[in-house]
Parts: structure tokens; sequence; C-alpha cells
């Protein structure tokens, strides 16, 4: 694949947590989701600056699902809030964490989406669902001269989805390392992969074919 110059690519990891994974099989598990760290840590030797996004989720968050209020179930009366999700990513807890793999230390920026209680986005560029609250990540890309992102993360279907999604939206060439993703089923991935194409988002199956 012909990059541009590594000056002008940025490497984003999207919610690579604990939340996400086997590890915590009480939150939102997607299968393999533990096995990415060593394509996205791949993938940023291809950039200048590697991006983070976590769920940060408190315990008192109005979507988090109950005995009343099963997982899925619509919520009405708050614009950044669409269904109930079981609790996951709960600041302090284990499901918080990046998988086994991924350094803290080596992210320039992160994004922690989720913090009020009122609110659960999907993607990593904005705090609210209709995309006007931003998080600082498109900001930070244009003030450092970024123009192509490379991204993996979880899950494909929802998070990495949607943060590729806004990203594009923004102007950015994007690549989606397949082999640096997991999703949580067969026919949201494929709906998922079409959505992104017909955006215009490339694909590699793994970070190697970034060097060919």
């Amino acid at each position: 694949m012909q990059l541009p110059e590594k000056k002008y690519i940025a490497s984003f990891d999207i919610d690579a947590q604990n939340t996400f994974t086997p590890v915590c099989p009480n939150e939102l598990p997607v299968a393999e989701g533990d096995t990415i760290a060593p394509e996205l840590n791949a993938q940023a030797q291809f950039a200048s600056l590697r991006l983070a996004s976590r769920d940060a989720h408190s315990r008192c968050a109005l979507w988090i699902s109950d005995a009343e209020h099963a997982p899925l179930t619509p919520i009405s009366g708050y614009p950044d809030l669409d269904i109930r999700w079981p609790a996951h990513a709960i600041i302090g807890t284990k499901g918080f964490d990046f998988i086994d793999g991924l350094d803290e230390a080596a992210y320039d920026y992160q994004v922690f989406k989720g913090i009020e209680a009122d609110k659960h986005p999907y993607g990593a560029c904005y705090h609210d669902l209709k995309d006007t609250l931003s998080t600082g990540a498109i900001e930070y890309l244009r003030c450092h001269g970024i123009t192509t992102v490379i991204c993996g993360g979880l899950a494909t279907d929802y998070c990495v989805k949607n943060t590729v999604l806004q990203l594009k939206a923004a102007g950015f060439d994007v690549i989606l390392n397949k082999a640096a993703c997991r999703g949580i089923a067969p026919e949201t991935i494929e709906s998922a992969m079409q959505e992104m194409a017909a955006a215009g988002v490339k694909f590699v199956e793994c970070a190697k074919e970034l060097a060919e």
C-alpha cells in the first residue's frame, strides 16, 4: 500500500480494553478481543503519532441494564442515550484497562468517552450521538498535520466503525487494519465493512501489508 511520509500518519487504537474481551466475561466480551495488541503495536510503527480511545464509564450511568431494564432495550428522554447495556468499562475496574500488550505510556493522545452518566457515545471523535461535541481527537490530528489514520480496535461493528466514519467525515484518509480488529457477529461485521467501504475507507488484512 502506498503510504504518505510517516510524519503525516497516525495510528488509532479504538477501545482496546479488557471490557470488550473474554477477560471480562460479564461485561461486553468480544471473541479474541484480547489478541489484537500485536497488530495494534505493528501498525503503530508506520505512524508518527499514536492515539487511543477508552470507554470510561460511571457506576451511576443511566444506560446500565438491570432486572427491570434488559440490555438493548431503548431509552427515551436522553438525547445521548439510545439503548441499555450491561455495566462495562467502569473507571477503576479491570474492564477499563487496556488489553495486555499495550503500553499506556506509548500514546500521544487519549480520549475518555462516556464519562457523563447521561452519555454513551460510540465513536471516539465526539462525546454526543449527533457528532457535535468534539473529544479533541480530530483537532489534535489536524494541528499535527496528519492526513492518514490507521485504525484498529474493538468492536469492528460498533465503536471502530463509528470512529472510522467520523474520521472520514472529517477529511482524513483512513485505513482499517482487519487483523487489529474483532467484532461481535458476522452479519454486523459484514454490514460495517460495507458501510466503511462505501465511505471510502481502505483496508489491509494485516500491518505487514502497509509496507508493501
